[in-house]
């Protein structure tokens, strides 16, 4: 195991007659981000609980930092953190006193304590709202307090179930970089989430779960390769170069009306370099190239096979390169 933050292998759960999770398979690599999508209900949370020791699992073979849950359970709890959907703040105490409760629960002595509790306020921008009754707070301001509160042992593996579920656009923005830092760190993420962005901006490596299988696994872009529908398209203000390069390119559709050429692609530096050395060969030039792909939604529709109509699926992601 060495190397990796989370092995599981075979991980089966069931409550009653109903599988959750049958016999999936997941490794996480120290000091990297990994995120679990899927439906509601997939089991996602199923997961974290066993794997943050909540939980016991009916069967597999599972290590996190290091321990076998089976055999260490102890000893693995005391590498990890847990940020559940729900807050664990107690609003009716201050964010300071929040903190030093968890201290208590680390027991670290209470010189200690004081001396982490004051260092993570200040870190998580909260020093100002520290003698507030965290019920006070803002929602981000309570996810901010919450991963505060999480870091009070130094947890080497961290678990986010779906930790920015309900904030604004700005909150969400600022605990991307709130993972970013603590991957930085050292520290390695399980991160489950409903935001599909968010996984496509901060995970190394992403998993579909679905009908407690892992339907696939890879990176963000080993994944939008999987989903057919991306295309290179070349625009040209030039009626004789865009003649001459539907000439060189016979598999392209053609509208000559916008002056445009449209090429089916996987969106690799492979295929472009490709086609940009077959416009060279032929003295082509584009006026513009825009790579579309497939974004992280239409994988998770493919792959979880909801039936969504074309005009409710969200547009393929764009970048344009001039």
């Amino acid at each position: 195991m060495t190397g990796l933050a989370i092995a599981a292998h075979g991980l089966r759960k069931s409550y009653g007659d109903k599988t959750v999770l049958d016999g999936i398979d997941l490794s996480v690599p120290e000091g990297t981000v990994f995120s679990l999508l899927g439906p509601n209900g997939a089991g996602k949370t199923t997961a974290v609980k066993i794997l943050s020791t909540l939980v016991r699992a009916d069967a597999g073979d599972l290590h996190v930092a290091g321990h076998d849950l089976a055999r260490q359970a102890q000893a693995a709890r005391a590498k990890i953190g847990v940020t559940g959907q729900f807050s664990a703040v107690d609003g009716l105490i201050t964010g300071e006193e929040n903190m030093l409760l968890m201290a208590d629960l680390h027991h670290l002595p209470k010189r200690e304590g004081r001396r982490v509790a004051a260092e993570l306020l200040e870190r998580f921008d909260l020093v100002a709202a520290a003698k507030k009754p965290a019920a006070t707070y803002s929602g981000g301001m309570k996810r901010r307090l919450d991963i505060a509160m999480t870091l009070v042992g130094s947890p080497r593996v961290i678990f986010l179930d779906e930790p920015t579920t309900g904030l604004d656009p700005r909150s969400r923005h600022t605990m991307w970089g709130i993972i970013r830092e603590l991957v930085t760190g050292g520290v390695s993420v399980f991160l489950t989430t409903q935001y599909l962005e968010e996984a496509d901006e901060l995970a190394d490596r992403i998993a579909v779960l679905h009908d407690g299988k892992i339907a696939a696994e890879g990176t963000a872009q080993e994944l939008k390769r999987l989903v057919p529908g991306g295309h290179v398209r070349l625009r040209f203000t030039d009626p004789a170069a865009h003649r001459a390069a539907a000439a060189s390119l016979p598999r392209a559709a053609c509208d000559q009306e916008a002056l445009t050429l449209q090429l089916p692609s996987d969106g690799s530096q492979r295929d472009l370099r490709a086609l940009l050395d077959r416009l060279d060969l032929a003295g082509i030039e584009a006026d513009e190239l825009t790579v579309h792909t497939p974004d992280l939604d239409d994988v998770f529709f493919a792959l979880t096979a909801r039936a969504t109509a074309p005009s409710d699926r969200p547009a393929p992601s764009k970048e344009t390169v001039r």
